[in-house]
Order: structure tokens, then sequence, then C-alpha cells
């Protein structure tokens, strides 16, 4: 087909109106009403004419269009059209918020707790007192996570101030660093406010100051609400002893406090099998069975989430869901880590919690899994029992790299010398532990041999610390990731994405004994990994309900 002739008529220039219009998205409605309306024209084909020719020559390619409509539309109908439904989408907007926008007054510590925090409040603006600038200046010195998100947030602060038509005066738009999602102000003190504290309350203190800060711009901008935002507990209960509105920041929290963590596993209903009875199809494939389940309880599962069914007088159920499809959910049986034949380097599951965990440690296709658990229920023993297993035996894994989060329960004891390896070694207490318990599985190799064994397990062991993980990459690995609750998010997000093809990422922890400090079960890195994972086909998690150390380490942990 011969390409249409080129146009004779210039380009007409659109008005400076609608170039500055904002894109529209029309409803499915819209463009059905103007597909049937064949007597407008759309604006697009006006550039190909002559304002001021009236209409003159149109190219080939629109002229059997031409003919078939029943009357010309005018130039301004075409201006009209173009135009006009702009508003739309800006009235939807302004209907969306809930509320008179607030003015947030941030503290120095939530801006070294979270560089993005200034982009997380939507549509409110935020105030920063002149004295959190000057404790941002004192805190950016050195390698330490308080320091870089203090550079981080001075850049930030730079790039706002420095983005084309910003008036310090006026406030900076915070959506102009490409973050559309923050539609407020950032305002800074340029001038000196007019306060009075309770003579109690030293003055020359930077906490002091902001408080007198919340409670001029209080007075200032009445009747808006001003909330002071700060990670400081004294801070915040000196803010309300003085009647000033004060809140937590809450985003970086995974969970709130009224949710619950995932757990990984799902009781089925007493009347499953009686309710699903004619809505079930099951085949054999290997020795593993396989259920499709149709009902209103898939639109709760989960990929790779356990199921039990478990009623006195009839046959027990252990499966994970392996599929899910519109209505439809695939379950496949477990295998069986209780009996004695499928023990994993002589050891073998006591509860139903720990077959699920050994069904996912010992999956090929599942990547990625996280337990967590009190004291005692068989995390570390059963991730290295799977772990020397896919090394020595099956050959799956090149070796096994074990780390933690070095952090201490009590006072620090100073440096430890030696090696990587060596200052490691006091953190790795339940590594010693555990392949004490694992030499001692082999009973009839004797003493010679149970050495021989020690000697070869820990040749495939590395333990390393998490300092020196950046920028590696571990290409068929077996990766152990203890304590895994005292990590921040973005300490779990750097180990996880070390992983190379074909390594496997175990995280492990007990979320009742975080000793990080300023960390919370909801800002755990461990709880940030159970709630993105969740659902993947290739990362599993499991929560382990009960110790099999001894009774007196479960009775202390419910009691203690």
């Amino acid at each position: 087909m011969p390409l249409p002739p080129a146009p004779t008529k210039r380009a007409a220039l659109l008005s400076p109106d609608v170039l500055d219009a904002p894109a529209r998205s029309p409803s499915r409605a819209t463009r059905k009403s103007e597909s049937a309306d064949s007597a407008e024209k759309p604006p697009v084909l006006d550039l190909f004419n002559d304002r001021t020719a009236g209409g003159g020559d149109r190219p080939a390619a629109f002229k059997g269009k031409e003919a078939s409509r029943p009357e010309k539309a005018s130039e301004h109908s075409y201006q009209k059209q173009s135009i006009e439904p702009v508003a739309t989408p800006l009235k939807t907007k302004k209907a969306k918020l809930s509320g008179p926008a607030k003015l947030f007054v941030l503290d120095t510590n939530v801006l070294m707790h979270d560089p993005m925090c200034l982009f997380r409040f939507e549509e409110h603006d935020i105030f920063l007192p002149m004295i959190v600038l000057e404790e941002l200046d004192g805190h950016k010195k050195g390698m330490t996570e308080v320091a870089r998100n203090a550079r981080q947030t001075s850049r930030s602060l730079d790039a706002l101030a420095g983005a084309q038509g910003a008036d310090i005066a006026k406030g900076l738009k915070l959506n102009t660093t490409g973050h559309p999602e923050a539609g407020g102000c950032l305002l800074f003190q340029t001038k000196p406010l007019d306060y009075s504290l309770p003579t109690s309350l030293p003055q020359g203190k930077a906490d002091n100051q902001i408080l007198g800060v919340v409670e001029a711009l209080r007075k200032e901008y009445a009747p808006r609400e001003v909330v002071l935002v700060s990670k400081d507990i004294n801070m915040r209960v000196k803010a309300r002893a003085l009647g000033l509105a004060t809140d937590d920041y809450q985003n970086d929290k995974t969970l709130e406090d009224g949710d619950l963590l995932y757990s990984g596993s799902l009781a089925l209903p007493p009347d499953f099998w009686t309710r699903q009875s004619k809505t079930v199809e099951s085949w054999q494939q290997g020795s593993y069975t396989f259920y499709r389940i149709t009902g209103p309880i898939v639109a709760s599962l989960l990929i790779n989430q356990f199921v039990f069914f478990e009623a006195p007088g009839e046959p027990p159920l252990y499966a994970r869901v392996t599929e899910i499809r519109a209505k439809t959910a695939v379950l496949k049986t477990l295998k069986d880590y209780n009996h004695l034949k499928n023990a994993i380097w002589g050891v073998t599951t006591r509860n139903r919690e720990q077959n699920f965990a050994m069904n996912l440690l010992m999956d090929p296709e599942v990547d990625f899994v996280t337990l967590a658990g009190t004291a005692g229920t068989g995390k570390t023993l059963m991730a290295l029992a799977s772990g020397l297993t896919q090394v020595l035996d099956d050959r799956r894994y090149t070796e096994i790299i074990m780390t933690r989060a070095t952090v201490s329960v009590g006072e620090d004891i100073g440096f430890l010398p030696g090696t990587e390896e060596e200052k490691m070694g006091p953190w790795m207490g339940a590594l010693d532990d555990n392949l004490e318990v694992l030499g001692k599985t082999d009973s009839g190799s004797g003493e010679w041999g149970r050495a021989a064994t020690n000697e070869l397990i820990r040749s495939r062991i590395k333990v390393k610390s998490m300092n020196f993980m950046r920028g590696r990459t571990f290409l068929n690995k077996y990766v152990i990731i203890d304590e895994a609750q005292n990590l921040t998010p973005k300490q779990m997000k750097t180990l996880i994405t070390r992983a190379g093809p074909g390594t496997k990422i175990i995280c492990m922890g007990n979320l009742a004994q975080i000793d990080t400090p300023y960390l919370t079960e909801g800002s755990s890195g461990l709880t940030y990994a159970v709630d993105r994972f969740k659902g993947w086909p290739h990362g599993g998690h499991i929560t382990l309900a009960r110790g099999e150390r001894s009774r007196l380490a479960d009775f202390a942990s419910e009691v203690l």
C-alpha cells in the first residue's frame, strides 16, 4: 500500500493552555461516547491544518473519514473538547482527601532513621526547625548507619532546594525530585519564632527548642493541626505534657500492633471434606498425592502455605499449596520426616511445624526460607542438618555459609583478636552446639570416624561477617542467616540480594528476642522479609510453635 502524500500545509501549534493541561485517562464509557459521536473531530487532526485557513486541504489518509461525517465541527469545538474534561481528575483527587492538610514538624531522629521520610507524608506539609539542620550537620561524619542516613537526608534537601523554581520562603514542592506521591511542601525555619516554655525546661537543649517551635507554629497556623513526629519516647512524653500533638514515625513498620505475622500454615475447618467432597479432584504422581479443591477457603490460601486437617476418627491431611488459579487451588501432600526412614543427617522432626519446615528446607525449588519461633524450636539444627545433607550427600550446593548480626545481649567486651572467622567464633556458639549434636548421630563409625566426619563438616562450613557482604555474589551456596530478627530491612535486603544462581537462603530468628536498639517486632528485617515474600512460588515461611530443647527451656519460655 503506497504511503499518503505529505501534508501541504504547515502544522499549527497548540495553545499554551492545551500544552499545560495534565494527561487524562478517560473511562470506558467516555471512550464509547467519543467513538459514537462522529460529528466531532479528534484534536490531534488539527495539527495538519493552518488555523487561519479555516480547514484547507487534508492528507489523503483522512479524506475518506471526513466525507463520512454528517457535518464539520468548528474550530472552537475542537478546543473545547480538548480542554473541558481536564478538571475532572483534579476534582476526584481533591475528593479523596480525608481532611485538611496537616503540618508535621520532624525531629532529627526521624530523618536519621529513614532518609526518605520526607516523601512519606502524602498531601501534608513538613516543617524543619533550624536546630534540626544543625543536628544533622553534627551527625554526618563517620561510617555508621546513622551518619549515612544523615548525609542522604542532606542530599535530598539540597536537591529540593536546587530544583527549578524552588522558593524556600514559600516552601519547596516535595514532588519536584521524582516522588509524585508526596503532594505537600517542605518549609524551613527562616525567621525567629516567639514562644514561651516552662522555666523547668532548659532553654538551650535541642529537644526543648524543637518543642518551642511546635508551640509557636500551633499559634501561628491555628486552627490548622501541627503535629510533632519523633522516634524519641521521652520527647513525645514532654510534648504531650505541654499539650502538643505528637506521634511516632509509623512508615517503617511492616506490621501494625494489631496485625498478626503470617504463620505459613492454616488449619482446615472440621467440615472441609463434607463441604468440598463434590468438588475435589485427586491424582497420584510418584509418592505424592495432589488434590484440586474449590470453595470459599481458596481465597484465604497462598502459594507454599501449609494446610492441615486433624479430626478424631478421620485420617489426617498435611499438604502444601502448590498452585492457585482463579477459584481453584492444588494441594500436594508432604514427605513425612517424622519417620526414621526419612531422617535427615540422623535428625527426625518431632512435631507438625518442624515437618513443614523440613519440607521447605529440602525442596530444591524453594530458594528462600524464613523460620520464626521461640528458643529451642529446632531452627538452627534443622537448617544445618538439611544443609549438610544437600552439600555432602546430594552435592546440590558447594558449601554452607553462616552469618548473623553481631548484636550483643549485654555490655560489649571489646575487640576480638584473629581473622574474620576467628572474630566470628564467639558469635557462632549455636553452630558449635548443633554440630556437636549432629556429630553424635553417626554411632557406628567409632571415635576416629566421628573425628574425620567433623573435619569434613568443618571444611564445608564457612563463617562470614555481615560487614563485608556488600558486593559479593554467592554461587550454589547454602546460606544461613541466624538471629535475623536483629537485622534492619535494609540489611536484610543487602544479604538476600547477594544470592546468585543455585543459592538457597535460610533466615531464622525469634521476634521475642530483639537486641538491636530502635527495632521492634513490626519493623524488624525478619518481619519485613516474611511479609514481602509470602505467596512467592519460590519462597516459604513457617512459624515453629513447640519447643523441643528441654522441659526446662520450654517452661522458661512460657513463664519468664
